[in-house]
């Protein structure tokens, strides 16, 4: 779906970005492949590792409307990763959080409408479920946002879908990276918030697996939420300096003990599919079909149980010291 289509990623200088860049070159031959972000240096940066033809760098801010409708323009498909994510910047700076995760969330649906783009995907956070921080109340009104947006859309052809996932191994600001520069810079010992603390784990490439197949699956206004493992931190902590001492620090501000993806109160309209779950709107779009136990690649899934809740730490699915030794070194080389 993507060969001679324009695709256009806010935020695209960032991890994600570089992953969703190289894959779909790989996969893919869009006519454009079009990076929005507000860093010039990033963006030249960028430039010298992905130069083909198709791709185009433009300058902006998703606070930015009239920036937005300018570069949205002849674009099909738009995956919205741009956002302020820094847990702790948040609660200092709320403000700026607000303006970057919420009205940046409103200017990329009205550009997407202005512009008749076909299917946009924004990327959520485990920490828009039942949030504690700003960080993730901001996402969870940008989930609510692109959700409602298939209501407003009318008759534009646009169609809105989220895509919600938990950390991301190695990607910029994550614990692991944080963690190997202590180490590397002679450390004595690792820093641990507190040890019974469990999260989510995904690989940048299965992440931008997951949104490339969701642009196929999309009817509009879910929320998809992959099946993957969690990870305990003092494993994580073992797992990258079994030698090294670990000290509890306590839980930042605005952080959770353990991170939760589909609610308990969401299980009256969340689907369980054979890799994913999808949290279907809770609101009704009278302008189209409201079943969203199949999606377009033709997957069956089935309502969960009352009451059920996805979270890191009732998961099933827990890597151990050695895959997570494993997954780092793959990441990290």
């Amino acid at each position: 779906m993507f060969d001679n289509a324009s695709i256009l990623v806010t935020g695209g200088t960032g991890s994600f970005g570089h992953m969703f860049v190289r894959q779909v070159l790989a996969r893919y031959k869009p006519k454009r492949l079009i990076i929005l972000s507000r860093d010039e240096l990033k963006q030249f940066e960028m430039s010298q590792v992905f130069d083909a033809p198709c791709m185009r760098y433009f300058l902006g801010d998703v606070r930015d409307k009239e920036r937005l409708n300018q570069a949205f323009k002849d674009v099909d498909y738009v995956v919205h990763a741009a956002a302020l994510k820094q847990v702790p910047a948040a609660e200092y700076n709320p403000t700026e959080c607000i303006r970057t995760n919420i009205s940046g969330a409103e200017n990329v649906i009205q550009a997407a409408l202005n512009n008749n783009v076909k299917k946009v995907i924004a990327l959520s956070t485990d920490k828009a479920a039942n949030p504690i921080n700003l960080y993730g109340a901001t996402k969870l009104a940008s989930d609510k946002l692109f959700v409602a947006a298939n209501n407003m859309a009318g008759r534009h052809p646009t169609h809105f879908s989220v895509v919600r996932y938990g950390n991301v191994v190695g990607s910029r600001g994550s614990v692991v990276p944080f963690f190997q520069k202590l180490i590397d810079n002679g450390s004595d010992h690792l820093p641990i918030t507190h040890r019974d603390m469990t999260r989510f784990w995904i690989t940048l490439e299965q992440g931008v697996d997951f949104v490339l197949d969701n642009f196929q699956r999309m009817q509009g206004g879910e929320i998809f939420v992959p099946k993957i493992p969690s990870v305990r931190i003092t494993d994580l902590a073992t797992a990258m300096a079994p030698k090294l001492q670990q000290k509890e620090i306590g839980i930042r501000p605005g952080e959770k003990l353990h991170e939760v993806m589909c609610p308990a109160d969401d299980s009256y309209h969340t689907f369980e599919f054979k890799d994913h779950f999808v949290i279907a709107p809770s609101i009704t779009f009278f302008s189209r079909d409201n079943d969203f136990s199949s999606n377009g690649l033709g997957e069956k899934g089935q309502l969960v149980e009352a009451g059920f809740e996805y979270n890191s730490f009732n998961n099933g699915h827990y890597l151990n010291v050695e895959e997570v030794r494993a997954l780092n070194e793959q990441v990290l080389k």
